[in-house]
């Protein structure tokens, strides 16, 4: 690991870290189209470069964990695109070489990188209905993939039930390597708006179920920044673990995955994220939607944290 620390030697200092900003909306703002179901996974088989490119713009603007583009990358997602299935290694390995490539010309050996790990169908399908031992083994081969290409971390992220997200995180834990989970949120009508997980799930709920699992950081993203908030709100209350959270910005779109449309600038939404700090979180960063900029913008809210 050369001058990195380990994911939870770094949680334990006192600086909270920078997580890098999204992939797929990146590559469709720079240029490439990012159509369903492949979304950002189309930039490791028509524009890898790009995907370095993105990776290191990301530690250049201060990131400290950059994040492989394997969010659809597996065998189901290839199928549903038609593609050849068992190209699914070769990419999770490809995606890994260009955020470690990314991470050598950057000149940023303390730069983390996380394995993604996504759920197997939609993010914000509020059911799941994949049997557990065929979720498992799809999860736990991505896994293996991530870890023999040498990620520092798996990071098992925007999972809308506690079913999967569970059994990402068991298939992870096979590893060895430290896991993380994220959840993604939807506002609660019936408890005055308080994040939930999208399938109606309650957040006390994901906590306790996770309880069995050694997991090293519990996060809330991909969805806007209140609900964020009010997330980690909760969460500092239910959980000793770590957590974090990362905020989309703009909106779903049936077509290329995301639209930033009318989004919140670097600049505003470092001004939302204050708030998540404000609420224990020890890493930050963007999800759809956000940039290099977001990016930026956060580095200098961290750092003027560090000097006051």
């Amino acid at each position: 690991m050369g001058d990195r620390l380990s994911l939870s030697d770094r949680l334990r200092s006192a600086a909270p870290l920078l997580l890098d900003a999204a992939m797929g909306s990146d590559l469709d703002r720079r240029g490439l189209p990012t159509t369903l179901p492949l979304w950002s996974a189309i930039g490791l088989i028509e524009r890898p470069d790009l995907v370095r490119a993105i990776h290191r713009d990301n530690m250049d603007a201060g990131a400290d964990i950059v994040t492989t583009n394997t969010f659809r990358s597996t065998a189901r997602t290839l199928r549903k695109a038609g593609l050849d299935e068992s190209a699914a290694e070769r990419l999770d390995y490809l995606a890994v070489e260009l955020a470690l490539s990314a991470r050598d010309e950057a000149g940023r050996p303390d730069a983390l990188v996380a394995g993604s790990i996504a759920p197997l169908d939609e993010c914000y399908e509020p059911t799941f209905t994949t049997a557990d031992d065929e979720a498992l083994e799809e999860h736990a081969a991505q896994a293996r993939n991530l870890a023999a290409a040498g990620v520092d971390f798996l990071m098992v992220e925007t999972m809308p039930t506690i079913r999967e997200a569970t059994l990402a995180a068991q298939a992870a834990l096979q590893s060895g390597l430290p896991v993380t989970v994220g959840f993604v949120c939807e506002p609660s009508p019936e408890h005055g708006g308080a994040a939930r997980l999208m399938s109606g799930e309650s957040l006390a709920a994901a906590v306790e179920a996770l309880r069995p699992f050694p997991v090293t950081m519990i996060f809330a993203n991909c969805a806007a920044p209140p609900v964020i908030s009010s997330a980690l709100a909760q969460l500092r209350d239910l959980t000793e673990v770590p957590i974090g959270g990362y905020a989309n910005v703009g909106q779903v779109d049936e077509n290329v995955g995301w639209n930033p449309a009318g989004a919140l600038r670097g600049g505003a939404y470092a001004e939302a994220a204050a708030e998540w700090l404000d609420l224990g979180a020890r890493v930050i960063g963007g999800c759809c939607g956000t940039h290099p900029e977001h990016t930026r913008a956060l580095r200098r809210l961290l750092d003027e944290r560090r000097t006051a």
